[in-house]
Parts: structure tokens; sequence; C-alpha cells
């Protein structure tokens, strides 16, 4: 699709409200690859309550789009994630490093002093982000097609849920992913049959017909409702921990990815129905995403702009997606409780890592409209940094070499 035609799908858009059909059902499901992943890494080894961490996915959907009025991503904050599922640390430190947030994003959003700082950082380091995160997408989806991610190592298995791990010397989930995304490249611009489904629904088969069947012998039906601080309240030795390891770390992160590279994205996607989305308006959506999870015993939750590229390339153009999906993580809570996990675990990881790549790749041609050497210069520079150490850091080291860049005296 041709920047043409992304811009008057933009404009067709605009003004439609909330739609409910299978385009917005398809982008609903477009950020599961980054969502789900994480989560049940969380669960199953630094043991957060699943009814709980989806209760809270479900309403940060729901109000997010009621409120931004836009497709909207959740993800969760990668790099308390990552750390959590690497480590094993527990659960109350995870639940104290949502409280931190909460008041880290409410200081920053509430004051209104990300507005000057969200405006100060050039246009190429925001293209930097957007690569370096793209990058990390697609990167993270082949190692959950080859079966290599942190969370199938710590399982010993390429896809932990299924029964039959090869085809001959082939792992299955090369199989499986090479299948699937070849379905998408075929169905990406499919309206009548989209490609999200297509993969979600092919994968949920092959989970009903080649899984373990772990936890769905067990479901339950009946009527759950999340424990108040299923934990108790941390310690202060976890709320020191949460602050020194996790949370400062996270901060340039988030500010970088969920704020500005989403904001920025969001602008482009929906210049005449995203004007809610604002510096200030996502620090304080994910505060309050945060504190819910704090109480629900969930998980620090974000606005990626990874997931915003990959909703928008599977179909989402509405809030509608948004209450779509948030619907169906109520619905799986409230009736099925922690039971629910039976369902997510038919979902092969080579499934979400297709979702995965292929939003990594829709985020990552944001650098399209570089133009001169500098401008290109910096995101290139950004995603350097960033694969030899961290986002945060090529984020701060990004904005310090684009504003040098500004000298006539300086060339690349």
């Amino acid at each position: 699709m041709n920047g043409n035609q992304d811009v008057a799908i933009q404009r067709s858009a605009s003004h439609r409200g909330y739609r409910f059909n299978r385009m917005e059902l398809a982008g609903s499901l477009g950020d599961l690859g980054t969502l789900l992943p994480l989560s049940i890494g969380m669960i199953l080894i630094n043991g957060l309550n699943p009814l709980g961490l989806f209760a809270g996915v479900g309403l940060f959907y729901i109000f997010s789009g009621l409120y931004f009025n836009v497709t909207t991503p959740v993800e969760p904050m990668k790099v308390i994630g990552a750390y959590a599922i690497a480590t094993g640390i527990s659960a109350s430190q995870i639940q104290a490093s949502s409280l931190w947030i909460f008041i880290v994003l409410m200081i920053i959003g509430g004051t209104g002093i990300i507005t000057p700082i969200g405006r100060s950082i050039p246009k190429p380091v925001i293209r930097g982000v957007q690569l370096s995160t793209g990058v990390l997408l697609v990167s993270q989806g082949i190692k959950l097609v080859l079966g290599t991610s942190t969370f199938q190592a710590l399982r010993q298995a390429a896809e932990p849920f299924l029964n039959v791990q090869a085809v001959g010397p082939v792992p299955i989930g090369l199989v499986i992913g090479t299948l699937l995304g070849i379905l998408t490249l075929l169905l990406l611009d499919n309206r009548r049959l989209p490609a999200a489904i297509v993969v979600v629904g092919a994968g949920i088969g092959t989970g009903l017909l080649l899984g373990t069947g772990e936890g769905l012998r067990q479901i339950q039906f009946g009527l759950y409702l999340p424990e108040w601080l299923p934990f108790g309240i941390p310690s202060a030795g976890d709320f020191t921990f949460a602050l020194l390891v996790l949370v400062l770390p996270q901060i340039p992160m988030t500010l970088g990815n969920a704020v500005v590279a989403n904001a920025d994205l969001s602008r482009q996607y929906f210049p005449d129905d995203g004007h809610r989305v604002t510096y200030r308006s996502l620090c304080i959506s994910m505060a309050l995403a945060s504190l819910i999870s704090f109480f629900l015993g969930g998980m620090p939750m974000c606005h990626g702009a990874g997931g915003l590229a990959s909703r928008y390339r599977f179909g989402a153009r509405t809030a509608g997606s948004n209450l779509i999906i948030g619907t169906i993580f109520i619905a799986l809570t409230l009736f099925l409780g922690n039971h629910l996990m039976g369902v997510i675990y038919l979902l092969p990881m080579s499934a979400l890592g297709i979702l995965l790549i292929f939003a990594g790749g829709q985020l990552s041609l944001t650098l399209l409209d570089m133009q001169t050497r500098k401008e290109l210069f910096v995101p290139i520079l950004v995603l350097g940094i960033t694969l030899a150490t961290n986002l945060a850091a090529g984020f701060l080291v990004g904005i310090a070499v684009a504003y040098a860049l500004k000298s006539e005296k300086l060339s690349v």
C-alpha cells in the first residue's frame, strides 16, 4: 500500500466514530504478539494472577478506546517484563513497580512537564525510536518462530503448549510460522478475509488439534471477580528494588516510545480524530492503568508505538477495535477466571511471532520520510546504540546528536 493510499484511508476513516466489523476485529488482534508472550511469562514465571492481569488489560483497552476515540494499543512495559521473566523476581516486586510507574507518570503528565519535553525532541530521534522498536519487534517475532525467545528457552520447548515439537528435522514453530507468514502476505490487504483473523484463527485451530490441552480440561464456567491486592502490600524492600532496578530503566523508553513516538504515529494515522492522543493524556492514561494493575496484581502497562502500527496495519481504524478486544478479555476473566489460561495456551508462540514481525515492519517504515543525510543518520545511530545497549540509551544519545547536527559545521 503506497503513501497516497494510506492518506486516503486515514481521511476516509475520519469522523466514523465506532466501527464493529471484521477489519476492526482483525486490527484488535494486532498487538497480541507483544501482549501475550510477556503476560504469559510473568504469570508462569513470576506468579502474577491471570484473572487480575487480564482484567486490567481488558479495562485498559476499553477505557483507552472510549477516551482517545481512535484505536489505541495496550502493551506490557517491556523493560520491566523482560527483566522480570529473565530473573524470576517476585510478583510483589512487579506490583510495587506498578505503583511507582503511576507516581512518576502522574507527576510528568499531570504537571504538563511532558509537553515541552516532547516538543523539544527532534523528528529524526522519534523516527529512530520507531525504527529501533520496529527492528526489536521483528527480531522478537523471529525468535518466537524459531523457538529461541527467553520464555521458550526457560520452558525448554519451542512450542511449550503443543504436543508436536518438530516435523522431521524442522522445528514445528518454523513450519507454522512459515505457513502463517505466507498467508499474511497474501491477505494483508484483503478486507473480506483479514490476515490477523486468519493468523489467530489458524493458530487456535492448531492448538486444538496439536495442543497439550494444558488447563483446557480444567475449565469451569462461573462468575469470577478479581481479588483486591492479591499479594498484599509490597514491602519497603520491594518498593526500593522496584524503583532502582525496574522503574528507572523503564521511564526513558516509555517516554520515547509509548509517549512521543506513539503520539507522533497517531497524528499520522488519525489527523482529524486523534486530537486527544497527546503527550500529557498518554502519560496520565498509562499512570491510571498501572494503578489499576497495582490493586489487581497485574503488570505495568503502556501504549506502544509498535502496537499502534500493528493494529493499524491489520485493519483497525476506530476505537471499536478497543471495545472488541477489551470485551473479549473482560468476558474471559469474568466467566473463566484463572481458567482462561487454557484458552490463551491454544495460540502457538509462532503465530504471535508472525504478528510481531509484521507489526515491526510497519513501524520501521515510518523512516521513509527522512530525506537528508543528517536526518537519516540519527535514526540509524539510535538503532545501532539500541542494539548494542538499550532503547533508553539510544533515545538520549540520539537527542544530543540530533541537536549537534543542526550546526552547519558538522556533516555526515
